[in-house]
Formats: structure tokens, C-alpha cells, sequence
């Protein structure tokens, strides 16, 4: 039994019914804060507004975030890599929810920057490192005709007797090069401005590209995209995270050493899996801030807004609703928290976590904005007003890194395979 002295409100943090954080923790948190309140959230507001192609033209606000953000030293890699697993546990979560609550397009924009020089860092080879380690870097995987395909990487969802599609982009070992022919989707996030890629594809190593299960022999590589056969398409016009420029790929008979191959046909699909699941974890930490952002500001409407001769939060139904608001909040960050820690225990990292983090911190996202859009009625759907914008934004997050329902299978068949060796 507890004895409460004082009835009084409860103390919140930045992130609600947060426990006590230490100093470090603490400090970190108000300095991305910040970051996010006068950094991302302005300069959000305006790419939001403007072209794909204005988004990445030279004087874009877009290059101003990216150099403030080399700047502050917020998503420092090598610092991150340094930190005790346990020490990660606490600080990503706090870490990407404030720079979700900022732009989460923005967001998955610092991070997909770094993927190519973080991935060359991890093998230690002075050579990756210095032609990768300082690249604008970017996640190759979606590719058109494969789809949902791409995260089935272990064909446990291949119909009988089928087999998956083959894509767009195939890369073909020759010696001591691999060639790379084809295009990817137009989903690659950080592509229109990308020098390298973090690609991951089907390969023939000389044997053809199936595998016994219906799946296809990957591989896993660095690839720098000022080499001669790559190409790039339009950045793509799309409804949310539109600070985030995406765009197609084209790669016409590039021929890269097989040195830059980080992960061949035994190891590839361990290396994606763990790409993933880093992914999809990360996704749930930047959702809470956008689910947190889209709650805070029906929070301060309903203290403003006057309809029936009150402020709207003195009706009973709206104390319900936003009520119910923090709720989801609350819980989706509760999720994406246990993730983290499931993530970097002895028992991890798995890919179930992640995606049970992933697709209800999304999900969650998109109920809580399109609940603040419902709450500022008319004013929701204005582009004046900032919550129409979040509703889109996580709408996006829903397909992105994976769509749910795909992901929602994939935890599925793991939770199965854990029970029948339990029994």
C-alpha cells in the first residue's frame, strides 16, 4: 500500500509516467528536445510544403537540417556503438522519440544517412572505411515486382509449390567483381541524395538465383553510386514523411569488387534479419514521438478551443477521448521501451520484438493523429494547423520498413516455432 502526504498532479516528463532518468539520460534528452522543437519541427514544416525536387535542390532547408545535425553531434554512431547494451536499451528509445517528435521524416532521414558507413565501420576493413565511412548513405532493399517478398527473406510465407518473384535488381558474381543490373523501387529512403548504398538483392552465384525454398540467394553489399551504370529517377511525390526524399536506384552492368561485399550467400540473411530488426525497433521508438506529438497538441487545443459556451476539455466525452489518447500513447511506449530492452538482453536481439514494437507503435500513431484531426474538426484537415500533417505522416509508417499485415505474419510464424519447441 502506498501513503500518499499530498494529493497533487503527477509529475510527467517529456515522455509521460517516465521513471527516474539519470543525469546523462536526462541531459541527452533535453538536448535533442531542443533540437527537435527548433531545429526539425520548423524546418519539417517547410519541406513539407515543397516539391521532391525542391526538397533536395541545392539552399533546400533539408541540407541546413542535415549539417545542423552533423553539428550537434546528437546521432553520433561511434558513441553509440561504445555504449553497454544496457545503456542502449535506455538511450535509443529517448533518443529517436525525441527526434520523431520533431519530423519522424527527418528522423528516418538522420538515420538512413549513416547506414553505408555504420555497415563499413562493423567489418573494420580500413579500405570500406575509408571509401564508404563518410558517405550520405541509404538502405537498398524494396524493388518492384518483389514487394512484401523482400521481408520473407526465409520463405516461410511462399504459397506451396510457388516460388517468390525475382524482382527488379540482380546482382551476378564474375570473378572477382559482382554485377549489378536493374532498378530498385521508388521506395529507398535517402536515395535522391544518397553517394552509396547499403544494397542488399537477389544473386547468382553461378548456380541460379532460387533457392531450394522458393526464395532467392541474396547478398549483401556497399556500393558507391558515383560508379559509372548508376543512375537515379525523380524523387518520389508521396502523401506522408515528404521531408524524407525517396527515389528509385538504376544500376546498368555496375561492376563492384567482391571486397565490398559485406555478406555473401551464407551469411546474407542473417546480415538483412539483423538490419531489420534494428529497423523495425527503431521505427517504434520514432512512432511513439509522432503518436506523442499529435497527442500533446489536441491536448493544448482542448484547453483553447471554445464550443458550447466552454473549453472543449470541460465536456465529459473529450475528458474520454483524450483520456484515451494518452492511453495509446502511453502503452505503444511501453512497447517500444520492452523491445529495447528484449533487444540488447542476452536473450536477443529478434526480430518478434521489433515487430510487435513496429506494427502496434505505428498502428497506434495513426489512431492518435487521426483522433486529433477528428478533434480540431474543420481545422484538422486545414494545412494551417500541424495535425493533418502527422495523421500522413504515420499513415506512411504503417507500409514503411515493412507493411504490418507482412510483418504481423512474420511474428506469427516465430511466436508458432517458440511454442512447438516449448513443448
Amino acid at each position: 500500500m502506498f501513503i500518499v502526504d499530498k494529493v497533487s498532479a503527477p509529475h510527467l516528463g517529456l515522455t509521460g509516467l517516465e521513471a527516474d532518468l539519470s543525469e546523462q539520460e536526462r541531459a541527452m534528452q533535453d538536448a535533442v528536445h531542443r533540437f527537435a522543437r527548433e531545429v526539425m519541427r520548423p524546418i519539417g514544416e517547410q519541406l513539407d510544403k515543397l516539391s521532391p525536387e525542391d526538397v533536395i535542390a541545392a539552399g533546400s532547408p533539408m541540407w541546413s537540417y542535415l549539417e545542423q545535425l552533423r553539428d550537434s553531434g546528437i546521432v553520433d554512431l561511434d558513441t553509440l556503438a561504445t555504449m553497454e547494451p544496457t545503456q542502449k536499451a535506455r538511450m535509443l528509445p529517448l533518443l529517436f522519440e525525441e527526434l520523431g517528435w520533431g519530423d519522424s521524416g527527418l528522423a528516418i532521414l538522420s538515420l538512413v544517412t549513416s547506414f553505408s558507413a555504420y555497415a563499413a565501420n562493423l567489418t573494420g576493413d580500413p579500405e570500406l572505411i575509408e571509401r564508404f565511412g563518410n558517405t550520405l548513405g541509404s538502405w537498398v532493399g524494396t524493388q518492384p515486382d518483389r514487394g512484401s517478398d523482400v521481408v520473407d527473406w526465409d520463405t516461410t510465407e511462399v504459397y506451396p509449390g510457388a516460388k517468390q518473384g525475382r524482382g527488379n535488381l540482380m546482382a551476378r558474381v564474375d570473378g572477382d567483381f559482382v554485377v549489378l543490373n536493374g532498378q530498385t523501387s521508388a521506395w529507398v529512403s535517402g536515395a535522391p541524395i544518397a553517394e552509396s548504398g547499403l544494397v542488399c538483392c537477389q544473386c547468382d552465384y553461378g548456380d541460379g538465383v532460387y533457392n531450394d525454398r522458393g526464395g532467392l540467394n541474396m547478398t549483401v553489399m556497399l556500393v558507391p553510386f558515383d560508379e559509372a551504370g548508376v543512375t537515379k529517377g525523380k524523387p518520389l511525390d508521396k502523401m506522408g514523411q515528404r521531408p524524407l526524399p525517396q527515389g528509385e536506384v538504376f544500376f546498368d552492368d555496375v561492376r563492384v569488387p567482391k571486397k565490398y561485399v559485406i555478406a555473401d550467400r551464407e551469411s546474407a540473411d542473417s546480415s538483412f534479419f539483423g538490419t531489420l530488426t534494428f529497423a523495425n525497433m527503431e521505427m517504434g521508438f520514432t512512432f511513439c514521438g509522432v503518436a506523442r506529438a499529435a497527442f500533446e497538441h489536441a491536448l493544448d487545443y482542448v484547453h483553447e478551443r471554445r464550443q458550447g459556451g466552454v473549453e472543449l476539455m470541460q465536456h465529459q466525452s473529450m475528458k474520454v477521448r483524450i483520456f484515451d489518447m494518452w492511453r495509446k500513447v502511453e502503452s505503444a511506449r511501453a512497447m517500444a521501451h520492452r523491445a529495447a530492452q528484449y533487444n540488447y538482453s542476452s536473450h536477443g536481439p529478434h526480430l518478434l520484438a521489433s515487430v510487435t514494437s513496429k506494427t502496434l507503435v505505428t498502428q497506434t500513431a495513426f489512431e492518435v493523429a487521426s483522433e486529433a484531426v477528428q478533434i480540431f474538426g474543420g481545422n484538422g484537415l486545414s494545412k494551417e494547423y500541424p495535425v493533418e500533417k502527422l495523421m500522413r505522416d504515420a499513415r506512411a509508417a504503417m507500409i514503411e520498413d515493412g507493411e504490418n499485415t507482412m510483418l504481423s505474419l512474420k511474428g506469427a510464424t516465430w511466436l508458432s516455432r517458440a511454442h512447438q519447441q516449448s513443448r
